[in-house]
């Protein structure tokens, strides 16, 4: 079996590497030609366990190839998979550009008995009335001459390998037969269980609702922390407490939410609806509160030193998870924004970066050991590093508070230095 995986990014290349070790004949495809010539040296491009491995043994044994010439991989291709980057506007509605760029290639290159997998989450029916036409453009009629599949990614920055191997893949088809091939195709590609559910707009609506219970469910424990903070509650032992019960499944504060996912698709599904008259306010009341984190926890800190102005305000961390390089999204950005507007000095601090990286995204670089010391410190990303800080050297240097965003830290130990400590649900 002859794949052709477009897209070679940090979810398109573990999958194309995945499915190589599968003993399948992969082409991953993308407009980078470094990236593409460091993948063919046999060298791995982006951080992610166990794929150096098997991309450096794929690309030994002929099994995976990185090519800049996506017309001619799909040429000679039995299956594509696209998995390029869908995005988001100044509207926040979905920007399909690059999508329909990569489909157009495709459909240069179209054959009869190809079957293409679009894996990218975009907002219901896209697939049917977008893409599909752009397709049949090539003169030939889907459902019977080709096919077409929507199998939505489902996997997690430094857990690609191991979700690809256990997560259910979700397929649905154009038609009966599409999700037929689609199914066959997943087992032999992946070995995971698949799950058809029988339409394009099923297994889109699937990825899309899955993420927006994520959103809403962080949105009501930031929303009852706001209360619990208030009232002198802590949610760290309320909410292992309440998840108990078999009923609920809450998920923890924080000072935001970030990534690729969580703040962009609730989006798609958010705007869809509203172009078919139906307002979906849970959403968009959840995506208001979650972007509204930074700016309540910073207020708070503000109320704490009795003002910001003039502050120097140390945030740890740019990435949007723990242990991953990865800014997109990150709570970082509003939480800037929210100490900007109130005249703070504003450093950033995360190993995971060359000072140069931080520069890029707007931030000046600072260092905890720095001896003009902090007023405060923000915590936005729970890296393990920072999970054993010399609290007392930091007190001695001048800090007076601590924001824990992750609830990180035992709000005791801080205190004893003679520390301010805010915490989230705290």
């Amino acid at each position: 079996m002859r794949v052709a995986v477009i897209g070679a990014g940090k979810m398109g290349l573990p999958l194309a590497a995945f499915m190589a070790s599968r003993d399948l004949t992969v082409a991953v495809c993308d407009i980078n030609k470094e990236l593409v010539e460091e993948i063919n040296s046999g060298h791995c491009p982006i951080e992610e366990p166990g794929l150096p491995e098997i991309l450096e043994c794929s690309v030994a044994d002929g099994n995976l190839v990185a090519t800049t010439e996506t017309v001619e991989a799909v040429c000679q291709a039995d299956v594509v998979v696209i998995i390029v980057p869908a995005l988001i506007n100044d509207e926040y509605d979905i920007d399909l550009s690059v999508l329909e760029s990569v489909t157009e290639q495709v459909a240069e290159a179209l054959h009869p008995g190809l079957l293409v997998c679009f894996e990218t989450t975009v907002s219901v029916g896209t697939v049917r009335t977008r893409f599909v036409p752009i397709l049949e453009q090539s003169g030939l009629k889907c459902g019977e001459d080709f096919h077409v599949c929507f199998s939505p990614e489902r996997v997690k920055s430094r857990m690609v390998l191991q979700r690809l191997s256990e997560t259910p893949k979700v397929v649905g088809g154009f038609n009966e037969k599409s999700c037929r091939l689609g199914e066959e195709f997943y087992t032999r590609a992946l070995g995971a269980e698949v799950l058809d559910v029988g339409t394009l707009e099923a297994a889109e609506f699937t990825k899309l609702v899955g993420m927006l219970y994520r959103d809403v469910n962080i949105a009501l424990v930031n929303q009852i922390s706001r209360y619990a903070e208030t009232i002198g509650m802590d949610l760290g032992r309320i909410i292992p407490a309440a998840n108990t019960n078999g009923e609920a499944h809450l998920l923890l504060p924080g000072i935001g939410v970030g990534g690729h996912c969580a703040p962009v698709y609730p989006w798609f599904i958010i705007r869809d609806a509203e172009r078919h008259g139906v307002d979906l306010t849970l959403a968009k009341t959840s995506r208001s509160l979650n972007d509204g984190q930074s700016e309540h926890v910073v207020q708070r800190l503000e109320e704490e030193l009795g003002g910001l102005t003039g502050r120097r305000v140390l945030v740890l961390g740019l990435a949007f998870r723990p242990q991953v390089k990865e800014p997109a999204f990150s709570p970082a950005f509003l939480v800037r924004e929210a100490l900007a507007k109130r005249d703070a000095e504003i450093f950033l601090h995360d190993h995971h970066f060359t000072a140069g990286e931080i520069g890029d995204h707007g931030f000046r670089t600072g260092e905890l050991d720095d001896p003009d010391g902090w007023d405060a410190l923000v915590l936005v990303t729970g890296h393990r590093r920072y999970r054993d800080l010399d609290f007392k050297s930091l007190a001695a240097a001048g800090l007076k508070v601590v924001v824990d965003g992750r609830n990180l830290w035992s709000p005791d130990s801080i205190r004893d230095e003679g520390l301010s400590y805010i915490g989230i649900g705290r």
